[in-house]
């Protein structure tokens, strides 16, 4: 039996299958043919960001069937005064005009903005995507172009899920009621510090909360964060003649790239490391005498976090001495070694992120919902989860947040060249949508009165003998 015909037996309930029309079919076609990469994706040196352009485009489809704009606007700039924006969004904004203005997030309600968060349902979805654009396709079976899967094809289906859930249910938009989140700012590290949080801090959130990720059709309670630590060299250059005469970066650096590339990953419980960018110059005539070692650390709760930063530290000083005792005999290195731990330092450009590890109470109500009532799969606790904007749900009290999408990252080649989405994928996820929709509304559904009492019979009461 199929992974789709299992699906559609495990639920209790029928619910009617969606399908993107040949207008939504149009819609994505025209959702990848606008460039929507932002500025930390290009650089700013390309053609305008046209994230407003592909924005109206969803909204103007999702007017169609009843929903409502409640905020089509870029966020204000206090937002990037934090600690935990990452550096490389702060430098951006202060070197990019119009930074954020090009960058709106879209906010769609259906039903009165007056219903309780307990009878609300929301999904978050971006439309920026990485760098890289080249023309749509589409031969009738399977959608190419960049952001096919991540996650413009995932947002088209969305709204055909929504409209069929609508069709069949009256309950919602009014009795129940569902907000969709297309954000920018997911890519490009900016880790929805400017998209996703703030909405997320204004209360634009459900009860239940999904965030369309490809997950391969299961629905994940977790999303990890990251920090990204820079390990600097700060000293002499010299030239290539009198090597001995400054710092060599180069070595220093890449002796500590491999010292925490075998050591960290063991002390870093529950964290996932990854020793990455190394740079010092370019040219052969000299040796550099400062540099920088990159690494990204994801965690999945902030307790893990501070663990891994600790363990950091504790390595960086193993690698320093060890380099030291093992460098200082040689002439053209003696004086790195004997001044490496002094010019060598740790910045994080990235720090602070919270993390999705659950809801914050009781979800057992809504994995029942997902799993027993609309025949989903959880992802498997053993594998990995991996970071997006969920994380900003960490600590949101009475919610319950899942990352659930069609395909994969890797096998859709989300942040690669080719990047597809097939429609049976889009349609089963439309589907899919449309079965929790319905689900959420029925176990919402108002009790049942109970029977009007039938008149009491008065027993009568005798009155004293005459």
């Amino acid at each position: 039996m199929s992974e789709q015909t299992v699906a559609d037996t495990a639920v209790s309930a029928p619910y009617p299958q969606a399908r993107l029309t040949a207008a939504d079919q149009q819609l994505l076609l025209r959702l990848l043919a606008t460039p929507t990469a932002g500025p930390l994706e290009t650089g700013g040196d390309t053609e305008p960001v046209r994230l407003w352009e592909a924005g109206r485009q969803l909204a103007d489809a999702a007017r169609e069937f009843g929903m409502t704009v409640v905020r089509y606007a870029p966020p204000p700039a206090e937002v990037l005064d934090r600690d935990d924006v990452p550096v490389s969004v702060r430098e951006a904004a202060a070197a990019t005009p119009g930074f954020l203005d090009c960058q709106p997030s879209l906010l769609l309600r259906l039903g009165p903005a007056g219903l309780p968060h307990r009878d609300t349902v929301m999904f978050n979805v971006h439309l920026d995507t990485v760098g890289g654009w080249w023309p749509p396709d589409f031969d009738g079976t399977r959608f190419s172009g960049r952001g096919a899967i991540d996650a413009k094809g995932p947002a088209v289906a969305l709204l055909a899920g929504i409209r069929a859930a609508r069709a069949a249910d009256a309950a919602l938009g009014t009795r129940v009621g569902v907000l969709v989140q297309a954000v920018a700012g997911e890519e490009g590290g900016a880790m929805g510090t400017f998209g996703t949080r703030p909405l997320v801090a204004e209360g634009h959130t459900g009860r239940l909360n999904v965030y369309c990720e490809p997950t391969g059709h299961r629905f994940l309670p977790r999303a990890t964060a990251s920090m990204t630590a820079c390990v600097q060299v700060h000293g002499d250059d010299a030239i290539d003649d009198r090597p001995e005469a400054g710092h060599n970066a180069t070595v220093l650096l890449g002796h500590l790239a491999h010292h925490l590339a075998t050591t960290l990953p063991a002390r870093a419980h529950g964290a996932q490391v990854c020793v990455a960018g190394l740079h010092t110059g370019h040219q052969h005539n000299k040796v550099y005498g400062s540099g920088r070692l990159l690494l990204n650390i994801a965690y999945p709760d902030p307790s893990c976090g501070r663990a891994a930063e600790a363990a950091l530290h504790e390595s960086l000083r193993e690698g320093l001495a060890a380099f030291r005792a093992g460098a200082q005999s040689h002439p053209a290195l003696a004086r790195t070694a004997e001044d490496a731990a002094e010019v060598t330092s740790v910045r994080w450009l990235k720090h602070g992120l919270p993390a999705l590890n659950g809801p914050a109470g009781d979800g057992s109500w809504a994995e029942e919902l997902l799993e027993r009532d609309c025949g989903l799969t959880r992802w498997p606790a053993h594998e990995p989860a991996f970071t997006c904007d969920a994380l900003w749900m960490s600590g949101v009290p009475d919610t319950y947040t899942a990352v659930f999408g069609p395909g994969s990252l890797d096998a859709n080649r989300a942040h690669a060249e080719g990047e597809y989405a097939d429609l049976a994928e889009l349609d089963r996820y439309a589907t899919e949508v449309a079965r929790i929709l319905l689900a959420f509304a029925r176990r919402t559904d108002p009790p049942t009165p109970p029977p009007h009492p039938s008149p009491r019979r008065r027993t009568p009461v005798k009155g004293p003998a005459l």
